[in-house]
């Protein structure tokens, strides 16, 4: 061998090479040994996820309940709100009656269903822990390997044990019954009574425009205008529409009608008998301009209604005017008795000595005129003959103006009755706010085990390990020991849903009784809005009652159906319904001692303490295995032997629909279980014998 400062001896090469190797061989059998003890995290992270799943699932079926509870809460409400705005329509306050039996009926089944789901998720609930540990033990067994390497996984939910679930009851719904039922035959029949007067008075109102202008191109006030004084359109409208009519229209056409003929009257000719009527003609025109220019002054009253001024038609109905008592009529002496002249011009009238009126005439003693003959049955008689044919103004304008008052009297006898309507179904809705606003209280909450999250604890067999790359380099037993690890899960809205698992299960319940009618069909397609409330609140609540409404016949001559519609509608605006929390549920893995803290029970101040001690000693310790094998033994045992459980049945009786809600299992939690989790947990105990005492591998 030659030897040489600068170089190295082949012994030296040999043992560093030997060296090299050594430790190459040792860090690949440290990253198997890591790899392999590292398997069993990932069987307690499936595991502690397939545990939590229970809860998740329960939990839709929680929501899906609540969302039916919700519904036919707001269902039976609405309904009897519907009932109230149907009852102020006499034409459908039959169907209004039926809503009101119908949200009753449809609260019955809201309790009945109600009282059954809870009941049946409470019992439900007590399993979660038996379920979660059963398919915890599934999970962890269906991870062994070819190689023969085992797995058995236990999980406890925390809490332990939820809280039961109940069913609240609603004061103001009580409220909301009672009233209806003792004020819904008042409120219909001063429903119909107001609707009765409000006929009549569109009845006066309708006959007033056809007389007016309606019937145009025939006779009637506008054409005898047109005809008669040659009005203008602007003076002498005409209207298409009683909607778009009013009596004060009739009023300013008459005024400017006997305003034209005041100015245009001429005698017809030349003899005295005409000059004589003229005179009395323009008297009693003038007479007409003012009763109207006053009329015309006073606005129409709160209900539309204006006084027409009489324009008399005989001798006795002009005693009770101006006309009568006015002193427009000259009196000369020069007889044995004095005498009244029709006018200034009468070839008769000597000096005149005074003026008197038609009623000094008839009280008097006076002579008659041989030339005008003057006498109160002349002036009585000025519009007798055109009030008395139909091609007379005067025919028409009576017409109108008994129109007008029966217009105004059918008004009076409405308005106190739609007041005492109004104040009733008012009275009726605020109570129905009241219910909804308190709806809450029959709601259907749940905080179940697992509620926190769960704690997985997985073991490993053993014996699944191969020759655990064997070399000369390495001297190492062919097996591994026994390996545990825990893994924790929980429950986080799954925000990447766009759909709710809620509206997602409910969407087909709207769907069925197509062949409901009348009530029944209002209240199925309700329904089908209310379904939506549970994720989208005061708008689906909104839209839900304007697609009934839109059902409803609200058009009626007291206007009280539009009104009472109107006035549900700002009742629903006040309720302010908040959305349900609807995403769907997902189990998200988490540190342990996040889940433990959130629980915050003793098991779990005790588990937080064990865990802290043992990552401080770098060792694992078996209480922790052991104590959390006696929890779940001792909490997780009620039995289930379906795969799908029947929480309860929906009804709803208006339209004779019945629905099934339905839980279904997986069936690795019902076949075999109990006798699975039993293995398991025995291999978790039977392991914490073996954890801490067992040096870690070197």
């Amino acid at each position: 061998m030659l030897r040489d400062e600068e170089g190295f001896t082949t012994a030296g090469m040999a043992i560093a090479l030997l060296v090299s190797l050594s430790l190459l061989f040792s860090a690949a059998q440290v990253y198997r040994v890591n790899r392999l003890a590292a398997d069993v995290q990932d069987v307690a992270d499936a595991t502690a996820l397939a545990a939590q799943a229970q809860v998740a699932e329960f939990m839709v079926a929680v929501r899906v309940t609540d969302g039916v509870v919700l519904s036919m809460t707001l269902l039976g409400i609405t309904a009897y709100g519907l009932g109230v705005v149907a009852l102020c329509v006499p034409p459908v306050a039959e169907i209004g009656g039926q809503l009101v039996s119908a949200g009753q009926k449809v609260l019955d089944a809201r309790d009945a269903f109600a009282q059954r789901a809870a009941a049946l998720l409470d019992e439900l609930q007590k399993a979660l822990p038996f379920l979660a540990a059963a398919s915890a033990a599934s999970v962890a067994r269906a991870n062994e390997d070819g190689g023969g390497e085992g797995y058995h996984g236990v999980a406890l939910l925390l809490p332990s044990q939820g809280e039961a679930i109940t069913v609240g009851a609603s004061d103001a719904e009580t409220d909301l019954k009672q009233a209806v039922e003792a004020q819904q035959d008042e409120l219909a029949e001063a429903a119909a009574r107001a609707e009765e007067a409000a006929r009549a008075a569109n009845d006066a109102k309708e006959r007033g425009f056809r007389r007016d202008c309606g019937d145009a191109p025939a006779y009637c006030m506008y054409e005898r205008a047109d005809h008669l004084a040659s009005l203008g359109a602007a003076e002498n409208p005409r209207y298409a529409s009683v909607d778009t009519w009013s009596f004060s229209v009739a009023l300013e056409r008459a005024r400017a009608y006997y305003a034209k003929r005041l100015l245009g009257e001429r005698p017809e000719n030349a003899t005295v008998e005409e000059k004589a009527r003229s005179a009395l003609r323009r008297n009693f025109y003038r007479y007409a301009v003012g009763a109207l220019r006053e009329a015309c002054a006073q606005p129409p009253d709160e209900n539309g209604a204006v006084s027409f001024p009489l324009l008399p038609r005989n001798a006795d109905q002009m005693r009770g005017t101006t006309l009568y008592t006015d002193p427009a009529y000259p009196v000369d002496t020069e007889g044995e008795a004095p005498t009244m002249h029709a006018w200034e011009g009468c070839p008769g009238l000597g000096l005149t000595d005074y003026y008197g009126s038609a009623q000094t005439l008839d009280q008097g003693v006076f002579s008659e005129c041989p030339e005008c003959h003057f006498t109160v049955a002349a002036l009585g008689s000025v519009a007798a003959a055109s009030t008395s044919i139909e091609n007379g103004f005067e025919y028409h304008y009576a017409a109108v103006a008994q129109a007008a008052d029966d217009y105004r009297r059918a008004m009076e006898d409405a308005q106190p009755l739609s007041a005492l309507a109004k104040t009733k179904a008012q009275g009726l809705l605020d109570k129905m706010v009241a219910a909804l606003q308190d709806a809450g209280s029959m709601r259907i909450q749940a905080r179940p085990p697992g509620a926190d999250g769960c704690i997985a604890l997985v073991v490993s067999s053993g014996s699944a390990t191969g020759d655990l790359f064997e070399s000369a380099f390495v001297s190492t037993p062919s097996t591994l020991g026994t390996r545990a690890a825990i893994g924790a899960a929980t429950l986080v809205a799954d925000e990447t849903e766009e759909a709710s698992v809620v509206g997602d299960v409910l969407d087909g319940f709207g769907a069925d009784g197509s062949a409901a009618v009348g009530a029944g069909r209002i209240v199925l397609d309700c329904w089908a809005g209310m379904l939506r409330v549970y994720g989208s609140g005061q708008d689906g609540l909104a839209s839900a009652v304007e697609t009934a409404l839109g059902s409803l016949p609200l058009a009626g001559s007291a206007g009280l159906g539009t009104w009472a519609a109107d006035a549900l509608r700002a009742g629903l605006s006040a309720v302010g319904l908040q959305p349900a929390e609807t995403a769907p549920l997902k189990p998200v893995l988490v540190n342990s001692a996040a889940v433990a803290r959130a629980d915050g029970s003793a098991w779990s101040v005790r588990y937080l303490s064990l865990r802290d001690q043992a990552l401080a000693a770098s060792l694992t310790s078996a209480d922790v295995f052991a104590s959390l094998a006696d929890r779940i033994q001792r909490d997780a045992y009620d039995r289930l032997a379906a795969l799908e459980i029947e929480i309860a049945v929906i009804e709803l009786p208006v339209v004779g629909l019945s629905l099934p809600l339905t839980l279904t299992l997986p069936p690795a939690v019902v076949q075999g279980a109990q006798g699975l989790v039993e293995r398991a947990v025995d291999a978790v105990r039977s392991a914490s014998g073996w954890l801490g005492r067992e040096p870690a591998w070197e």
